[in-house]
């Protein structure tokens, strides 16, 4: 018996895999959250599947994702980092996880957590969609475009509103896996 799944996680085993356990999974750990951030960020330009595969790399060069470890990130390991061949190593890139580092603990320092911050913007619960088809979900709304503009305004940058998009998919805050996916109605649920 196939299971059926959104067509963009068809093609590799890795999207399959990442699809199946946690896109669209609510997520409420900062340090998830700003590994999602950052990895979002990374991936402008490039696939999904090229960020997949470098997330362990990722982990190990910035600090597992702890916000305060890499807001320390300097001039010297920022050059370490452009030097490492299992990220990606584009400058403007790493300057802004680095960067983005920093707004995070300012977000945390007001809301108490990253977490408060931006859960609040869909009052608490994922926004439940019902996309028959890929073709209808959008690669932004004007959620994604409210929060990105309020994101830059606390000093954040690769957060333009296609990448706060793909974040709020893969954090939960939507569910956008079409209705006939496997995977539609658990997320659904556990967005209760």
């Amino acid at each position: 018996m196939s299971v059926s799944r959104c067509a963009w996680a068809e093609d590799h085993e890795i999207l399959r895999l990442y699809h199946d356990r946690e896109w669209g999974v609510p997520k409420h750990d900062d340090r998830r959250l700003f590994e999602d951030l950052v990895l979002d960020g990374a991936q402008a330009g490039l696939s999904w599947l090229t960020i997949l595969k470098k997330r362990e790399a990722y982990r190990e060069a910035f600090a597992g994702f702890d916000p305060a470890a890499v807001a320390e990130f300097g001039p010297a390991r920022i050059e370490e980092l452009l030097g490492d061949p299992g990220i990606v190593r584009n400058r403007q890139k790493v300057e802004s996880a680095v960067a983005n580092a920093r707004a995070f603990l300012g977000v945390q320092e007001e809301f108490g957590s990253f977490d408060a911050y931006v859960w609040a913007w869909v009052d608490g619960a994922p926004v439940q969609h019902r996309w028959r088809t890929m073709e209808e979900v959008p690669a932004r709304s004007e959620l994604s475009e409210a929060l990105a503009a309020d994101l830059k305004g606390r000093g954040f940058s690769f957060v333009g509103p296609v990448i706060v998009y793909a974040f709020m998919q893969a954090v939960g805050l939507v569910n956008d896996h079409v209705v006939d996916c496997h995977r539609h109605a658990a997320v659904r649920r556990m967005g209760r």
